[in-house]
């Protein structure tokens, strides 16, 4: 049985341009004081309202807009604070 040494040989070259946002709604998800998150895509703005109520409680809601044409409508994000 061959012992797998180096890991590097099974990633992927990494990415050189930045990806293309789909047209819709975006939320960015972190931890309670962490500077970097996860963006997370809905297509509608009900759906981002859902996603939103479901990580309100327990993590950092960042809501990015709405994007068109691979651009954000709105240029300052905003923090979702609980209600």
């Amino acid at each position: 049985m061959q012992k797998i040494k180096n890991y590097s040989n099974f990633m992927g070259r990494p990415a050189t341009r930045p990806t293309k946002l789909k047209d819709g709604f975006y939320i960015e998800i972190r931890n309670k004081g962490s500077k970097s998150g996860v963006k997370l895509y809905n297509a509608t703005k009900l759906q981002m309202h859902r996603a939103i109520k479901m990580y309100e409680r327990s993590k950092e809601v960042l809501i990015l807009g709405e994007s068109i044409n691979g651009k954000f409508v709105e240029k300052e994000p905003t923090l979702h604070v609980v209600k």
